[in-house]
């Protein structure tokens, strides 16, 4: 935009209004499912166990948590069999992980498509959370089986895991929104994600109970938005309980603040991806 003031010309440059990127962004729906699809079947084209792969990665942790942490540590498990207590994270945090590693690479993982064709960058990072969803269903039924096994009886407070979901699904965008941009111009970030989610795993009770986590340290330890989550799905699906609300609206605060900022954040660098990439 441009104004004259005599001789003298000022310009300014705006940025389209949130609003006007989320119509842009529903006008794109058809682009995010087509995207999903084509990242399952890149996911297990060629593979022998096919979607069997989502199951692996989360039953295996169990496997050898329940033998590291049950049997050699004696870690308690507020009561519940130890599998079922351990199984119960490790679906949704497989679902996070893989929503971070995968999205994180998505923007440079298209550059073909960045280059050329001009549509919402984000659409990538929506494709990925759909198609990390696929793969979270299908250990779900393993996961079904273990309650079955186990005899643990089904409540009402199964209700929670919706918001539960949304929740987790608006903090891994959140996240990815940043970590995708900052892959477009620093690639360490790429290198450096493995580890990184390693550490963020034992800093969030998928392993061991909140109940483990000193008194002077909560406060701190609860700064970690996937804490309330991880325990609000455990309380819901085993306990018969509603999440500890006090916990959930710190988690709720993080993972706003973290969208907000992300997405943002992605919506003006994204102006520079095709010449950076």
């Amino acid at each position: 935009m441009q104004t004259r003031t005599g001789t003298t010309t000022i310009s300014a440059a705006t940025s389209p209004p949130l609003r006007d990127h989320l119509r842009e962004l529903l006008r794109h729906g058809d682009l995010i499912l087509s995207f999903a699809r084509r990242d399952i079947r890149a996911r297990y084209h060629q593979t022998v166990l096919g979607i069997a792969w989502a199951v692996l990665q989360p039953f295996s942790l169990m496997l050898i948590f329940t033998l590291v942490f049950s049997k050699l540590a004696r870690v308690p498990s507020d009561g519940l069999p130890y599998p079922i207590f351990v199984y119960s994270a490790l679906i949704f945090w497989t679902f996070f992980t893989t929503s971070i590693a995968q999205g994180t690479i998505a923007v440079v993982a298209n550059s073909s498509l960045v280059r050329k064709i001009h549509f919402p960058r984000e659409t990538l990072l929506l494709a990925v959370l759909m198609a990390s969803s696929l793969d979270l269903a299908i250990a779900s039924l393993i996961f079904g089986g273990m309650l079955l096994y186990y005899q643990v009886a089904v409540h009402w407070t199964l209700l929670w895991l919706v918001p539960l979901f949304a929740l987790q699904v608006l903090l891994a965008f959140g996240v990815i929104c940043i970590t995708s941009a900052v892959h477009v111009y620093f690639r360490d970030i790429g290198h450096a994600m493995p580890l990184f989610l390693q550490l963020w795993m034992f800093a969030t009770p998928v392993a061991y109970p909140l109940s483990l986590v000193p008194t002077n340290l909560s406060l701190l330890y609860l700064l970690n938005p996937m804490v309330p989550i991880i325990e609000g799905y455990r309380s819901a699906i085993l306990l018969g309980q509603s999440p500890n609300l006090r916990h959930l609206q710190l988690g709720v605060l993080v993972a706003m603040l973290l969208v907000a900022l992300g997405y943002l954040g992605f919506k003006r660098a994204e102006r520079t991806f095709a010449d950076v990439i």
